[in-house]
């Protein structure tokens, strides 16, 4: 991965682009910003950088460091995600144990934690010594979609690096280069809310495809039919890989008939707007609020390893009553 692969965030590159010609990398950062904008590619490219044969500003992608950290293979860089609903004190202690070793090819170890809002306190607390010195020249990248959710002893001793998510237009071009046909590119940039990665996933046919039946079906459920409400949430709660996706459709749909409430006709499912009507027509704004707050709150706790179905039979049941 190089900085010439990413995807917007021309500033940011270019920002981290003069610290790596300045010589003054941070020994830890916080990148923060929208699941799916690019976080985790950036942090993969500034490693390859660092790492990179060539000393320049970008990696060459084809020196042996770049082919190893492309195929996940180089023994410098090391990895840690949430275990379930944590991060656990033992992939701290884990961490630790090899950030303390000298580099094996690299000029410097390197780390990228991702999930930095979802460390368990003792994990956390176990970072804080090795966030303020860690061992020799390492560098320690953190990654966070919600950084109102990381400690503040964690934040202090970063430096913190924001990502905005991306523009519609930079999206569809993105998904147009790999092969998406420009019409459902253009669609699945708009559904996207500024992440490629979802973006990606709205670009299957079968995604978009389902958007009106699975709009048509929330909308129509009711506490008087339990049964279709618990065989509406059966279906949705199996596809685990697929449902953030569809609740961000959810969502999306609306936010749309919130605008339209207020009087506007700018939504971004346009063609929907027969349906958008017709829930605008028999919903007030506290009610469509009140429904956009709880498909968040659902979304936000399927981060958190909750049980799925359980969290998607309240959502239905609150969205029908």
């Amino acid at each position: 991965m190089t900085f010439s692969d990413i995807v917007g965030h021309t500033a940011t590159v270019t920002l981290l682009q003069r610290v790596i010609a300045s010589g003054k990398v941070a020994h830890a950062y916080l990148f923060c910003g929208p699941d799916g904008c690019g976080k985790r590619t950036v942090a993969r490219a500034l490693v390859s950088t660092l790492f990179c044969g060539s000393k320049a500003t970008d990696a060459c992608a084809a020196c042996p460091a770049c082919r190893k950290l492309a195929a996940g293979s180089h023994p410098d860089l090391h990895c840690i995600e949430p275990d379930g609903t944590y991060i656990k004190i033992e992939q701290v202690r884990t961490l630790q144990r090899e950030m303390s070793l000298r580099p094996y090819e690299a000029p410097r170890k390197a780390c990228i934690i991702d999930g930095a809002d979802r460390f368990h306190p003792a994990a956390a607390n176990a970072l804080l010594k090795t966030l303020e010195e860690p061992p020799g020249n390492a560098i320690m990248i953190l990654v966070s979609n919600n950084p109102a959710a990381v400690l503040p002893t964690i934040v202090s001793r970063c430096q913190q690096v924001n990502f905005r998510g991306l523009a519609t237009q930079t999206i569809e071009e993105a998904l147009c280069r790999q092969g998406i046909a420009r019409e459902t590119a253009a669609v699945a940039a708009t559904l996207a809310n500024g992440s490629l990665t979802q973006a990606l996933l709205l670009s299957d046919g079968d995604m978009l495809a389902g958007r009106e039946p699975l709009c048509r079906s929330v909308t129509t459920l009711s506490l008087r039919n339990m049964a279709t409400l618990f065989t509406t949430a059966e279906q949705l709660s199996a596809d685990k890989e697929r449902l953030p996706g569809l609740l961000d459709l959810l969502a999306s749909f609306y936010r749309d008939v919130l605008l339209m409430l207020a009087g506007s006709f700018e939504v971004t499912n346009q063609d929907l707007i027969p349906l958008l009507t017709d829930i605008a027509g028999r919903s007030t704004t506290t009610e469509i609020t009140t429904r956009l707050e709880r498909i968040m709150e659902t979304r936000q706790a399927l981060q958190r390893n909750v049980n799925t179905r359980l969290a998607i039979d309240r959502l239905l049941i609150n969205l029908a009553a």
